[in-house]
């Protein structure tokens, strides 16, 4: 079995409406994501308001992803993350609201790790509290985990 394996079978169960959120989560920051390099950075795509970082389980889920929206037979340079790393480092460093999509090439099996709590840290989760001009609280929709199929770019 691969480096991320046992993050597909979390997604498997989740995706069946089986399995814990919690160790979905676990097996996600356990996971070594392949994350492919475009312009200097990592692969990124806007969707609904978030900028989601494309990372992949395995090589050939990348290379699924690469065929479909890369340029033709162009080799591709791609970091091994840790997903603990993109959740508490990567993802706070971005200037706007950012999350993980993993295997975005697999439609049965893609999964949004969007920018909430439980997911990513507090300080940049935007589902935490915010306080408004008369106290009032704010909460915006984004909430959970997603399932996606097919990818963008």
């Amino acid at each position: 079995m691969g480096e991320g394996a046992a993050l597909v079978e979390r997604i498997a169960e989740r995706r069946a409406g089986r399995g814990d959120p919690r160790a979905l989560i676990g097996e996600l920051r356990r996971a070594l994501l392949l994350v492919p390099i475009d312009g200097g950075g990592l692969w990124t795509a806007s969707f609904g308001g978030v900028r989601w970082i494309c990372a992949f389980t395995n090589e050939n889920s990348l290379a699924r992803f690469l065929s479909r929206h890369g340029p033709g037979d162009r080799e591709w340079e791609y970091a091994e993350l840790l997903g603990a790393r993109l959740l508490d480092e990567t993802l706070p460093a971005m200037a706007e609201p950012a999350g993980v999509a993993v295997d975005v090439a697999d439609e049965g099996g893609a999964m949004l790790f969007p920018p909430v709590g439980g997911i990513v840290p507090e300080g940049v989760a935007v589902d935490a509290e915010a306080e408004g001009p008369a106290g009032d609280t704010a909460r915006p929709a984004v909430t959970g985990v997603a399932h996606v199929t097919g990818g963008t770019r």
